[in-house]
């Protein structure tokens, strides 16, 4: 999950955004990634044994900051003693989000299901001795919510996979093909479970940038996958065979133009997983602000927490997932069920769309008052609201060409006492279809 934090790691991972998606058509994808265009939000989940010791998810080996037998030592801390998968899928319910990813298996190698392939599991290894997924699975299903699965491809713990640690292998894949395919097999065994007895609607594999997607065959996850749900989805770390990109830790400056679907995953404070040393925390207003971004360049926010050894949420997750969900509540109708707003330039902040496009909804920054501007709306503006109350506002136009095409500039004005807690949203009811004026004007 966590690349190398290297300038070359950085181009490696572009790269393979880059690259991913070239055997997927886009307009093949429409119907298929509608809940996932809507849905806007969705919760990661980052839980495993490295949250015994709160050291990084697999990476502290692997990079040396922790012993490989002291990290697995932490197999007998791991006993998820106060798990509650009912309380965890009404909080995600609560955020707002539309679907929540799991760690079923992180690239240590230790299933959070009770996988019948002879390596680590939960239920045989670990004092929780229950399958972790399948009561999460169900509760989300209760809730509503779809149900994502992460998986990694690598597995450094398996005796039969090359790697291990970032500066030693087992051996070389080419040298020994045999042993590579009998590691290729328990992986696939491994979905084929996950597949048969969890019924995934989203796959987040990670891992593959150890190998290319004919190594992984990629080709035959994909079909595996579509045989047994049809509708599923998957990320662009399947390579070649992926339904939308993923960017991690970042959000894109602009709208990506490659493929219409895209996914930012982010971390609550600065690492994947429990951190109790990491109290550098995200605040409500800063998770919204990048949710806002992330929509009105078409894309989803995926937000992570990183539940404790025994279950529980840290309370500064719980507090910034509760007052998102307020704002969502608020500001449903400008976030969820939306499009791309209007591109930049025309306003400063964020903005969406209705679908039929005949409501912009602009994004205002914190505590604004006065007037905020728009530029080259050639539409008529029949009202404009304050999203989630009963205020209606004014605006002018000014600078209007009575003998040419130039729409003029919109200002609106904001009173004070309409401010939102963290981020204000306003809907212009439009007369049509939303029309810009992209030209630099007449002389």
């Amino acid at each position: 999950m966590k690349r190398l934090l290297t300038f070359l790691s950085t181009l490696c991972c572009l790269s393979f955004n880059l690259q991913a998606q070239n055997k997927t058509s886009p307009s093949s994808l429409q119907e298929r990634m509608q809940w996932f265009q809507d849905g806007k939000l969705g919760v990661f989940i980052h839980w495993g044994i490295y949250s015994v010791k709160g050291v990084d998810e697999s990476w502290s080996f692997h990079n040396h900051k922790i012993s490989y037998k002291d990290y697995m030592a932490q197999l007998n801390g791991f006993t998820a003693s106060k798990y509650n998968p009912e309380e965890w899928a009404a909080l995600i319910k609560e955020s707002g989000a539309r679907y929540a990813v799991i760690t079923t298996k992180h690239h240590d190698g230790v299933a959070l299901w009770p996988t019948k392939e002879k390596h680590f599991n939960a239920v045989k290894n670990t004092p929780a001795k229950r399958d972790l997924i399948k009561p999460f699975f169900n509760a989300l299903e209760k809730q509503g919510i779809k149900k994502g699965a992460y998986f990694s491809l690598i597995d450094w713990s398996h005796p039969d996979y090359p790697a291990i640690l970032r500066d030693s292998n087992r051996y070389k894949m080419q040298d020994d093909l045999a042993r590579w395919g009998r590691f290729k097999t328990f992986a696939h065994n491994q979905i084929d479970e996950l597949l048969a007895n969890y019924n995934p609607d989203l796959w987040w594999f990670d891992g593959e940038w150890e190998h290319s997607s004919k190594e992984w065959e990629s080709e035959k996850i994909k079909d595996k996958i579509l045989k047994a749900q049809p509708w599923a989805i998957a990320n662009d770390r399947l390579l070649d065979f992926g339904h939308y990109e993923t960017y991690e830790q970042t959000i894109p400056p602009t709208r990506p133009k490659k493929f219409p679907y895209w996914e930012a995953c982010m971390t609550s404070n600065l690492n994947w997983g429990y951190h109790p040393d990491d109290t550098n925390y995200k605040t409500p207003f800063q998770v919204i602000s990048i949710f806002a971004d992330v929509i009105s360049n078409g894309g989803v926010y995926l937000f992570d927490i990183g539940p404790k050894e025994d279950g529980t949420i840290p309370a500064e997750q719980v507090h910034v997932l509760k007052e998102l969900g307020k704002w969502n509540k608020k500001h449903e109708e400008a976030v969820f069920g939306t499009i791309a707003g209007i591109e930049a330039g025309h306003f400063y902040g964020p903005t969406t769309l209705s679908k039929d496009s005949t409501t912009l909804y602009l994004f205002l920054q914190p505590q604004s008052s006065g007037q905020v501007m728009l530029k080259g709306l050639n539409n008529k503006i029949n009202k404009i609201r304050v999203v989630g109350t009963n205020h209606e506002l004014t605006h002018q136009v000014q600078s209007k060409m009575t003998w040419g095409n130039v729409p003029g500039i919109v200002f609106i004005d904001v009173p004070a006492k309409v401010n939102d807690t963290y981020m204000t949203v306003l809907a212009l009811e439009l007369e049509k279809p939303i029309s810009i004026y992209k030209s630099d004007g007449e002389k």
